[in-house]
């Protein structure tokens, strides 16, 4: 059973996973630290982090291992090969994959781990930044009963809104639907900010009276404003979020499923990209519809 004696490794500390180790610091967990850039990591390590040189002594150095990195190539790497989590992993220990990636991949992470007496979950995240600084983040989550339950206090320090969807891989679709949700919706802010100043409305104004009513979203009511501002900054990268619009598609082409919404989102996120934004966060999607 998890407690505050558990040793937790956290693998990958970027926008997101910086805070979410911080939030079980603090919590009182002893935490390894592994990112390939170390710097990333120095903030955890001051306040009492140990930072491994590789993903194999974090390995077999901590109870559960968490990864958050970019890309369903990046957790192939992690979780497999002689130097990955899967082969160095205590038997009995745990494993969440935090990352947004596929979830036949999850399902295959789920399966090599059983084999060796890991249990592992697919817990993909939402919320931003923002949810990761508070401890707010949607946390959906594929995966046993039993393993969900003995990780929930974990779990709860990172987030609120947690769930268990299903068996191995429910926790990945979900985020694809939370994403295809959102993609369809940063078009609509975009626009209806570029409608606004177009009609020389004071935006500001707009928002406070639009965003309680029934266009309100967490893009309206969070980042909608940063597009005022001209923050740029990310919450989430434009570059992650076309890695996961990506993998939507790909999955709902694989279920039979149209999704002109999510393409043309997709489509347009790719040419912001391809304008030199793919390291913005995803409200710089404004920039197309003012220029």
């Amino acid at each position: 059973m998890v407690n505050t004696n558990t040793v937790i490794g956290f693998v990958g500390t970027g926008v997101m996973g910086k805070s979410m180790a911080a939030n079980l610091q603090k919590a009182g967990y002893s935490i390894n630290v592994y990112t390939r850039t170390k710097a990333k990591a120095d903030d955890l390590i001051k306040d009492g982090a140990a930072w491994k040189t590789t993903v194999k002594e974090l390995t077999n150095d901590s109870d559960v291992i968490i990864t958050m990195v970019g890309y369903p190539s990046d957790v192939e790497e992690v979780y497999f090969g002689s130097n990955g989590i899967l082969e160095n992993a205590k038997q009995g220990s745990f494993v969440i994959d935090m990352t947004t990636s596929k979830p036949s991949l999850a399902v295959k992470i789920y399966e090599a781990a059983k084999e060796k007496n890991i249990h592992a979950l697919d817990a993909p995240v939402s919320g931003g930044d923002i949810g990761a600084k508070n401890g707010t983040l949607a946390i959906m989550i594929g995966g046993e009963q039993e393993a969900y339950d003995s990780l929930l206090p974990i779990f709860q320090v990172m987030g609120e809104n947690i769930i268990l969807q299903g068996k191995a891989g429910a926790g990945q679709y979900t985020k694809l639907v939370n994403q295809i949700a959102i993609a369809s919706n940063m078009i609509g802010v975009s626009e209806a900010i570029a409608f606004a100043r177009k009609a020389g409305l004071n935006p500001e104004k707009v928002l406070d009276s639009i965003s309680t009513g029934a266009a309100a979203s967490y893009s309206l009511s969070k980042l909608a404003p940063r597009m005022l501002k001209e923050d740029f900054a990310p919450g989430f990268y434009v570059k992650h979020f076309i890695k996961d619009m990506t993998i939507a598609l790909e999955s709902a082409k694989e279920l039979g499923l149209s999704t002109p919404g999510l393409e043309l989102s997709l489509n347009l996120y790719k040419e912001l990209a391809e304008k030199g934004e793919e390291d913005s966060g995803t409200q710089a999607l404004i920039k197309l519809f003012e220029q």
